[in-house]
């Protein structure tokens, strides 16, 4: 058995829990995503956590991932990905990291093709970054 490094240590310390401003979204799809769990009844929470994702020397996070969603009562982060599919490689790469050192989070992935759908579902869509 190996002995627990400075990394591991500071893995545990984390997820950050230094909540996002509530009221400030990153994008105008994630205000409106957040409507539509509203609608559908589901509590949640806009970037609550950042999960260290890779650390220097001295076990200090260099990088980390904050997923835009948290539902509590399901127990389940959501990352909403509205760029074109041919530029979500860092975002892949990040996800991947995060489901390899944090196996037992939940994670669901909204791709920009999947979160159009919804829009159409409920005949609404986003122009020029604003929900109509």
């Amino acid at each position: 058995m190996s002995h627990p490094t400075r990394s591991d240590d500071a893995r545990r310390r984390h997820p950050s829990v230094t909540p996002t401003s509530t009221g400030a979204f990153a994008h105008p799809s994630e205000r409106l995503f957040s409507q539509l769990l509203t609608l559908y009844g589901h509590q949640w929470i806009y970037e609550p956590l950042e999960f260290p994702l890779a650390w220097d020397e001295k076990g200090t996070p260099t990088r980390g991932f904050r997923p835009d969603f948290y539902l509590p009562e399901l127990r389940l982060f959501i990352e909403l990905t509205v760029l074109d599919q041919r530029l979500v490689t860092k975002k892949n790469q990040k996800v991947r990291r995060f489901r390899q050192l944090y196996p037992e989070m939940s994670l669901l992935v909204v791709y920009q093709r999947d979160f159009h759908a919804l829009l159409r579902h409920h005949d609404l869509r986003i122009v020029d970054g604003q929900a109509a």
